[in-house]
């Protein structure tokens, strides 16, 4: 996938957790938490997501690198190619 293939990912799952959220305006730069009413457990539902969705193996250390949009296309990129 894309980098701006992920990010769209990204974002269907964060309006599938957060459905009354504007993801329209988000800043990449900023923490999701920050931008959007999250908590840890949305954190963990995003994970959950991208497991069932895209089969993608997130260990619990790295979750902290799934903090805004350019970090978590980031360290999705070489886990969602091929």
């Amino acid at each position: 996938m894309t980098k701006p293939e992920i990010r769209q990912a990204v974002i269907d799952i964060l309006a599938d957790i957060a459905p009354d959220e504007d993801f329209t305006s988000m800043k990449d730069d900023v923490s999701f938490r920050e931008q959007f009413e999250m908590d840890s457990m949305d954190l963990l539902d995003i994970v959950l997501e991208l497991r069932k969705r895209y089969k993608v193996q997130i260990p619990e250390e790295d979750y902290p690198k799934l903090d805004n949009m350019n970090s978590t296309v980031e360290y999705l990129e070489p886990l969602m190619q091929g």
